[in-house]
């Protein structure tokens, strides 16, 4: 199966430890994260997928980083630097992008809560009204995911993600006082019409 992100984690790590450094890292990283998918099980298709894809290339580049000659401060920079300046900008400038369609804001709601209805990426309950929408997530796989591995603490950047995707936008509000990945009990997405 070919990954896509493996592509955004090589060029990442070559920009920022040149050549030489980022591709002996990357090499490392590959390997961990095929070691990684193959203790992973229990796991539908679908989640599988979205592992593959998208959370375990990151928590491999994380446990590799770790092993390097980093301390664990400067490894955590690292891995904010790429999550939240390469993975959530993107995110942000698409969604921004998205606003420009006429009726984004309803058409956004709708389609965000169908997903979180058939997904089982999370376990979620859901309410809305005319003018927002909340999804409060009990039980999340990129939560799941990083307890599996034993690196909780970079669940905090996952969280971190949707805060830059989602914050300053035009058309749509959102907050959030709490996430599993924070130590929360739930993450309780709060979305509103601006």
């Amino acid at each position: 199966m070919k990954i896509k992100q493996q592509k955004q984690v090589k060029s990442y790590l070559i920009e920022e430890f040149g050549p030489n450094k980022g591709n002996e890292i990357f090499d490392k990283q590959e390997k961990e994260l095929y070691k990684i998918i193959k203790k992973t099980k229990d796991k539908t298709e679908n989640q599988m997928k979205t592992l593959i894809q998208t959370i375990l290339p990151r928590i491999a580049l994380y446990k590799v980083l770790l092993n390097e000659e980093f301390s664990k401060e400067d490894v955590y920079q690292y891995m904010r630097k790429y999550m939240i300046d390469k993975i959530a900008a993107k995110k942000h400038a698409s969604t921004a992008k998205m606003e420009l369609v006429p009726g984004f804001y309803k058409i956004y709601s709708f389609i965000f809560l169908k997903i979180m209805r058939t997904t089982d990426l999370q376990e979620n309950t859901q309410s809305y009204g005319k003018d927002h929408f909340d999804v409060t997530i009990t039980k999340c796989l990129w939560h799941t995911a990083c307890k599996e591995n034993g690196c909780e603490e970079l669940c905090h950047l996952f969280c971190d993600v949707d805060d830059v995707t989602y914050g300053g936008l035009k058309k749509i509000g959102f907050t959030r006082t709490k996430t599993l990945g924070y130590g929360g009990d739930c993450c309780n997405f709060h979305f509103f019409k601006k």
